[in-house]
C-alpha cells in the first residue's frame, strides 16, 4: 500500500505531460534560491534575519511560499493548483 501524497511535499521536477514546475506550500532551500535568484547562503541568511518562514518536514528544511510571495515571488498560476488538485 503506499502513502497518501502531501500536496506540501510536491516536487517542482517537470515532466514530458506538464512542463512547468508544481509548487506546495512549501519549497527546498534550492528551490527558493532559484525563485528569488538569490544563493542558497542568501536563503540561509534571510532564513536568520526573519525575512523567511522554513518549516521542518521529515527532518528537511523547507521554506514556506507565503514567504516567498511577501519578499516579491509571483504566485505561481492558478491552472497549476487546479491541475495538482485534480489528481488528488
Amino acid at each position: 500500500m503506499t502513502e497518501p501524497r502531501n500536496p506540501a511535499m510536491t516536487h517542482s521536477m517537470p515532466n514530458s505531460t506538464n512542463p512547468e514546475p508544481k509548487y506546495g506550500r512549501s519549497v527546498s532551500l534550492m528551490q527558493a534560491a532559484e525563485l528569488l535568484q538569490v544563493s542558497r547562503r542568501t536563503i540561509y541568511n534571510r532564513i536568520r534575519d526573519g525575512q523567511l518562514a522554513t518549516i521542518r518536514t521529515h527532518g528537511s528544511q523547507r521554506v514556506l511560499m507565503s514567504s516567498l510571495f511577501d519578499l516579491g515571488v509571483a504566485p505561481p498560476p492558478a491552472s497549476i493548483h487546479n491541475q495538482h488538485d485534480a489528481q488528488l
